[in-house]
């Protein structure tokens, strides 16, 4: 080709751009389907699609653990009709479509393949990504379901089902991106997802699922899924350390002579840990720099990229806000000169040292977590999730500090009000009420409508490859045509392989020498002394959200500011957490939430504790929680509501200490 768009100055030909994606999907399949196709109007170039907690987990609409969390923070996808919808109007033959969905990716995808195939399509020719890397999930994101041995099973069931089916599918995305979100290092986000994908790949050479000879192939099908925070040059580096420990590990461990098939191929989504409440505005300035990490670096460049909006600290994205996102995409891509020239850190002796810094440092990791018999056993034995939380910790403590700068945070916080953020929807997307009752009566008309004799020989055939040890897929894509439902499918491999509690991590305090922890543990004491007994504090995540990142932190702080603390982990329903609270005869508790349930999670917290005849028990609330909605909270009782402009996590606990005092004085 040599038209004017290929060419750049002097005559030189210029590298194709990325696919440009956004992150998106809410309240209902018909809803996602128009925003989906408004993108792709504005010069999208590939979809990437965010599923709502019940189905990332597993479960119906009209299931008790889904209430509060249907379409919340992605797309409902309960059956075949509603991936249907989800696709109307959208040739899944001609687009490039990523999946972030783990536990349940073979679901999903047979949702898909099913989808695709009454479209006609032919399944060798789509193209697209099943992120399906359960291993993060047991460390970060948290919507992992079953123990991790059938978990990788399943995994390697999608890649050899695609191997041959789908060959132009990337069937897993080793994802670091939750990782960082999740407080990583650099050398941890290295690392720990090397491990991963080693992990994967011993269990899929020693199935035999794919022939020996064929093995280079199918690792040239894995693909990653990175984060790049602000720190720009040890990001970009961190990139070209990816690429070069990736292609070593192909060339060694696994013998793959060709170089085609040990290119390290990554998409990304840059940091939305860093994204700030407080200036808003000062988000479009990070999420370009950090873009910048990963497109600058020729022989490190994504291949996709998806950036969030600027104000994903605050609520879901407007159309708008993603929009602008993308067009950020567009204007690097199309009006600089960055696709005309090779890599231009090539001979850097500052590149090149840190990289090989970061290098030597993850290789070291790496043999560590080899030496404790691979990421699995390193998740068993909660050694991930402990170092993922003590590197948070540190993260934390530097911005409590001040050593971290974080700008209109805690420094520079003088500021005038953001116009962003005005206007009657407050500078956000809200998803109506509505859409959890409407998705609950669509579930049951679905259900009613099917021919239900052959969903229930379809479930059956499923548990039955389940136990025999056969692959997933063939049965989960006529479980689609049949009508089966995500949370049968659910229910049907939960029956045969069990659930699963990750370790949390926070076993181990983190900080006892600040003077901020010691006045607080001071109050803690005296207040201890009031109460009669060591002060006690429970820490819940009720509902489906699995970021239990900040939940870990409040916990750590609250042990190292000498607290009796009760944590359970992720997913409890409010019962639970009531009873919890009734058994352990706490002082306080303590909600997280961070998929936007908080409204309907809370007031069932609130109205259970009522039931029980301990509405004393005073009850905090952290979340992404817009003002409106906190101003709601406390008018249910709620004591006290925190959100990331509160990063003083001392001055919470202080507090939660104080509430405790209050509330034992008027008990006395």
């Amino acid at each position: 080709m040599s038209n004017d768009k290929t060419m750049g100055e002097g005559g030189r030909r210029r590298d194709e751009p990325w696919i440009f994606r956004t992150y998106a999907g809410h309240s209902t399949a018909a809803d996602s389907n128009k925003l989906y196709r408004a993108n792709l109007a504005k010069g999208q170039t590939g979809l990437s699609i965010a599923f709502d907690l019940p189905t990332q987990t597993g479960y119906d609409p009209d299931d008790l653990l889904s209430r509060g969390e249907v379409g919340k923070v992605g797309v409902p996808v309960a059956h075949l009709g509603d991936m249907r919808t989800l696709f109307q109007d959208i040739p899944l033959e001609r687009m490039n479509t990523s999946m972030t969905i783990n536990a349940t990716a073979p679901w999903l995808l047979a949702l898909y393949v099913a989808a695709a195939d009454e479209q006609g399509a032919d399944r060798k020719r789509l193209a697209g990504t099943t992120q399906n890397d359960i291993i993060k999930e047991y460390l970060s994101r948290g919507t992992y379901v079953f123990p991790p041995a059938p978990s990788l099973r399943l995994t390697t069931d999608v890649i050899s089902w695609t191997y041959s089916e789908m060959p132009k599918w990337n069937p897993m995305n080793v994802c670091s991106y939750h990782l960082q979100e999740a407080g990583a290092t650099p050398v941890q986000e290295l690392s720990f997802a090397l491990a991963t994908a080693i992990a994967i790949l011993d269990g899929m050479k020693a199935s035999g699922a794919i022939p020996e000879a064929e093995f280079p192939q199918a690792v040239g099908r894995i693909s990653f899924f990175v984060n790049a925070g602000m720190r720009f040059i040890t990001e970009m580096c961190k990139m070209r350390a990816f690429t070069g420990l990736w292609d070593e590990i192909c060339r060694d461990r696994y013998g793959i002579a060709d170089p085609r098939y040990r290119r390290f191929r990554y998409g990304v989504q840059v940091n939305s840990l860093g994204l700030t409440e407080p200036q808003p505005e000062n988000n479009v300035y990070r999420i370009l720099i950090e873009m910048l990490a990963v497109v600058l670096s020729k022989n490190a460049r994504a291949r996709a990229v998806q950036l969030p909006a600027w104000n994903e600290a605050l609520g879901l994205p407007r159309p708008f806000d993603q929009q602008w996102s993308l067009r950020m995409q567009q204007i690097l891509a199309y009006e600089t000169d960055l696709l005309d020239y090779d890599d231009i850190f090539d001979g850097s002796s500052v590149i090149t040292a840190r990289v090989e810094e970061l290098k030597a440092e993850a290789r070291a990791e790496l043999a560590r977590i080899d030496a404790m018999g691979g990421a699995v056993a390193a998740v068993e034995t909660s050694y991930m999730k402990q170092q993922l939380v003590e590197a948070n910790s540190r993260r934390l403590a530097g911005i409590e500090s001040g050593e971290q700068i974080v700008v209109g945070v805690n420094r520079w916080t003088e500021s005038e009000p953001s116009p962003l953020a005005a206007g009657e929807d407050g500078g956000i997307l809200t998803v109506s009420a509505h859409v959890e009752d409407e998705a609950i009566e669509r579930i049951k008309a679905w259900r009613s409508a099917r021919d239900g004799a052959a969903a229930e020989a379809a479930i059956a055939d499923l548990k039955a490859a389940a136990r025999e040890g056969r692959n997933i897929m063939e049965p989960s894509i006529a479980a689609a045509k049949a009508g089966v439902t995500t949370g049968e499918w659910g229910a049907a491999l939960r029956e045969v392989f069990g659930e699963y509690r990750a370790p949390t991590g926070v076993g181990r305090a983190a900080r006892d020498d600040a003077g901020d922890v010691a006045a607080v543990r001071e109050s803690v004491e005296a207040v201890s002394r009031k109460l009669g007994r060591r002060l006690k504090f429970l820490v819940g995540k009720p509902g489906l959200d699995g970021h239990s990142n900040g939940a870990e932190q409040i916990a750590v702080r609250a042990r190292d500011c000498g607290m009796e603390v009760v944590y359970e982990g992720i997913r409890l329903t409010p019962a639970q957490i009531v009873n919890a609270a009734l058994e352990e005869s706490v002082h306080v508790i303590g909600l997280s939430i961070l998929s936007g349930s908080h409204l309907a999670l809370v007031r069932d917290v609130m109205d259970r504790l009522r039931a029980a005849g301990i509405a004393d028990v005073p009850v905090v609330v952290g979340g992404i929680i817009p003002d409106e909605d906190a101003r709601t909270l406390k008018a249910m009782g709620v004591a006290a509501v925190y959100t990331p402009k509160d990063f003083q996590l001392t001055g919470i606990m202080a507090d939660v200490v104080r509430i405790a005092g209050e509330q034992g004085e008027q008990a006395a």
